[in-house]
């Protein structure tokens, strides 16, 4: 470990490669990482690994470099042509000669191309389930994983960087998006006839059981447009998403509430964000990127593990169903069900809360 530590500190490092293959708001919790390397070889180029439909959340970092990224359709393509598509992904990574690889994953996959890369320093997790020779011989040091369930997925990616002593941390989670982005983004509003200040409110998940019910969501939307004020909409493009957020819209005749539903790439909705009063929503990747744009946030939370995942240093409120009732322990959840969990919550306690955020 203190080789390592040395290495990097008396030789000029070049470039980096991150690799974290997981959801979108998992790859936007990575930026601490990326942010800490930058500020400490800030020559170096910094590389990311991730799946392809996550490149969004990365791709206007100013600090990021090249991504790379695995395309889980490959698999559909047959055997040949998929083992073609990961042997030029290793060629692409192997002609970068990084002096550091940090894998934040925990697939086997993740450690083999840890290891193919060639990196003279490869630094990984001493995960549990993976304390299996194979997995010590792709990494050259094992940060400690002891402590990570008492904390936020912030620092335990940062954890990843012990070995090599780096200090300060930098421990912002930044979203970032480009010109054009916030440009889409006023040409959507100014066809609404939506001007600032506004409310966005996204009431959706690609996991229901971390809704809240359309009903609930709708009588506070009321109130706040009874209010005066005005509030988009906004979702997924999956159809059960756009369902839900059809039916909220029926139950709020009010003028007032307009719906950007399914429009949005994921940095145009960061741009829409950053502009905003106020941002309501549930745990999905939206709060993450409400929290990490200084957006005030008001985040309502079912069973999810509120250590790990609450929006990170929020400027606003977190509530939590588990306040109003008993929930059932995460890792029991079955992902598919339409339970709504959420409703413990009563519709008072978000509409006080958002008015208080609102003054």
């Amino acid at each position: 470990m203190n080789n390592a530590a040395v290495h990097l500190s008396n030789a000029p490092v070049r470039r980096i490669l991150i690799i974290k293959l997981r959801h979108h708001g998992d790859m936007l919790l990575t930026t601490p990482v990326i942010n800490t390397l930058h500020q400490h070889y800030p020559a170096a180029e910094i590389d990311v690994l991730l799946y392809q439909e996550t490149r969004d959340m990365l791709a206007a970092h100013p600090a990021v470099t090249t991504i790379f990224a695995i395309d889980r359709q490959w698999k559909k393509l047959g055997t040949r042509k998929h083992l073609q598509k990961e042997a030029g992904l290793i060629r692409a990574i192997r002609a970068r000669r990084y002096d550091l690889v940090v894998n934040l994953a925990d697939q086997w996959r993740s450690a083999l191309i840890t290891r193919l890369s060639g990196a003279p320093v490869r630094i990984g997790f001493d995960f549990p389930k993976r304390r299996h020779p194979l997995w010590r011989a792709c990494h050259t040091q094992l940060a400690s994983t002891d402590g990570h369930n008492r904390l936020h997925t912030v620092e335990q990616n940062l954890s990843i960087l012990a070995p090599l002593g780096l200090a300060p941390l930098d421990e912002r989670v930044t979203m970032s998006y480009r010109d054009d982005d916030r440009a889409a983004v006023a040409a959507l509003l100014a066809a609404q006839q939506v001007a600032a200040p506004y409310i966005v409110v996204q009431p959706t998940s690609r996991w229901f059981f971390k809704c809240w019910s359309e009903e609930n969501m709708a009588e506070t939307l009321r109130a706040l447009l009874a209010d005066g004020h005005r509030i988009v909409l906004t979702s997924g493009p999956d159809a059960k998403e756009q369902k839900m957020i059809a039916q909220i819209q029926a139950l709020c005749p009010q003028p007032g509430l307009v719906s950007l539903a399914g429009q949005l790439t994921l940095r145009q909705l960061a741009a829409l964000i950053d502009g905003a009063r106020l941002f309501i929503g549930v745990d999905s990747v939206p709060m993450h990127m409400a929290a990490a744009l200084g957006t005030p946030c008001l985040a309502l939370f079912g069973p999810s593990k509120l250590t790990f995942w609450r929006p990170w240093r929020v400027n606003g409120r977190v509530i939590w169903a588990g306040d109003y009732g008993t929930l059932p322990d995460p890792d029991a959840i079955d992902t598919r069900t339409d339970q709504r969990y959420l409703n413990l919550i009563p519709t008072d306690a978000v509409i006080n809360a958002a008015r208080e955020l609102l003054i």
